[in-house]
């Protein structure tokens, strides 16, 4: 249900870049210049911005699912795992 409401997000977002790709390519054939430029970045603006909607929904998607996880192994008496440690130590900082 909530991968179907995602994929359909995404979905619109992928019809919604098309359409504007339609939109720049028709104002290129019809016009140069700033215009063009102008139309590819408002496209380009729309469409960052939805990215963005579907990445936190997908993120929002990704932490209920671990909180029910956890209350699913909470309710049988199992402990989380622990996070996974990487097999080698390395001793650089970031």
């Amino acid at each position: 249900m909530i991968v179907g409401h995602v994929a359909a997000r995404a979905a619109g977002l992928l019809i919604s870049g098309v359409a504007g790709a339609v939109v720049v390519d028709r104002l290129k054939q019809r016009s140069t210049g700033d215009a063009v430029k102008r139309a590819a970045v408002a496209v380009t603006a729309v469409t960052l911005r939805g990215k963005r909607r579907v990445e936190a929904g997908a993120e929002n998607l990704r932490l209920s699912a671990g909180d029910v996880v956890a209350q699913a192994r909470e309710r049988i008496g199992e402990q989380a795992p622990p996070p996974a440690h990487p097999a080698e130590p390395h001793d650089h900082d970031h």
